[in-house]
């Protein structure tokens, strides 16, 4: 049995000795892999849980509930609004730490009406040393479970035991949720949310696969994977996206020459928490 093996087999087992799960669950790889964990261990004892609300991609949305009909684990969607808190609003850098509290906060609530005692998330064992990570800390103050950190599993193994399952977000990149594009101490709006994610989604339709669209009060800064970036440097991507970006309110459009970078609008090494553990990864 190899390292991998070991660690999802002891992962397994400690959800398997508990009456049952609820899983933050965004559709990303790792609470994807949470999911499968889960339903492998206790079959209809586990309950995948999506946090609706602004910050959340409809897209990734409808990429959830696929994943979690994949695993064929039973799935909930609770909706909520981080805009409701002026501290989430105002975008200090503990921003991540109020949206996580929040949404953390539905999970146990939806899992006390379902008689589940456990909540889980997806934080890996990469997360405590990835830089500014204020969500960790709501993690622990509601003392939810965390069997990826618990076993000592890695970005990389977390991967490796999404391919065990199959699961097709094995490879998915990373998604922060979409508050992380507005820089820090810019106020998070419903407006700005939703022309990031128009934004966005122009840039999926384009092929992109990593990529970020940054908010910087009516300036569009858009970051592409540098392998990626050679497709943005056309005259027909920068005709389009300009004018599109345009008729969503920014008022200029750029493209960032350093390419794509988690963090980049936020405090030093911070990594976007995600809707994976919010959002995902």
């Amino acid at each position: 049995m190899t390292s991998v093996e070991a660690k999802r087999e002891a992962a397994r087992d400690d959800l398997a000795a508990r009456d049952g799960v609820l899983v933050a669950f965004s559709g990303g790889v790792d609470s994807s892999v949470v999911a499968a964990l889960a339903h492998d261990a206790l079959g209809d004892d586990a309950v995948a849980c999506t946090a609706k609300s602004e910050t959340l991609p409809e897209a990734e949305l409808e990429d959830a509930k696929r994943v979690a009909d994949e695993i064929g684990i039973r799935h909930e969607i609770v909706s909520f609004s981080e805009l409701d808190s002026d501290a989430f609003v105002e975008n200090a850098d503990d921003r991540c730490y109020h949206c996580r509290t929040m949404r953390l906060g539905e999970m146990q609530a939806t899992a006390h009406e379902l008689g589940i005692e456990t909540v889980c998330d997806g934080t890996n064992a990469d997360d405590p040393g990835a830089g500014h990570r204020p969500g960790l800390q709501a993690v622990d103050e509601l003392d939810v479970h965390s069997p990826l950190l618990a076993h000592d599993i890695t970005k990389a193994e977390v991967r490796e035991i999404a391919a065990h399952y199959d699961l097709s977000v094995a490879d998915k990149p990373s998604m922060a949720c979409l508050s992380s594009r507005i820089p820090t101490g810019l106020a998070v709006t419903d407006d700005r949310l939703t022309r990031i994610e128009r934004a966005e989604a122009l840039l999926r339709q384009w092929g992109f696969d990593q990529f970020r669209v940054r908010d910087h009060d009516g300036l569009a800064r858009i970051e592409v994977a540098p392998e990626e970036l050679e497709r943005a440097l056309t005259r027909e991507f920068a005709e389009t996206v300009r004018e599109e970006l345009s008729q969503l309110g920014f008022e200029h459009v750029t493209l960032d020459l350093h390419g794509y970078r988690t963090g980049s609008v936020s405090p030093a090494g911070d990594e976007e928490a995600t809707a994976e553990s919010s959002s995902d990864d």
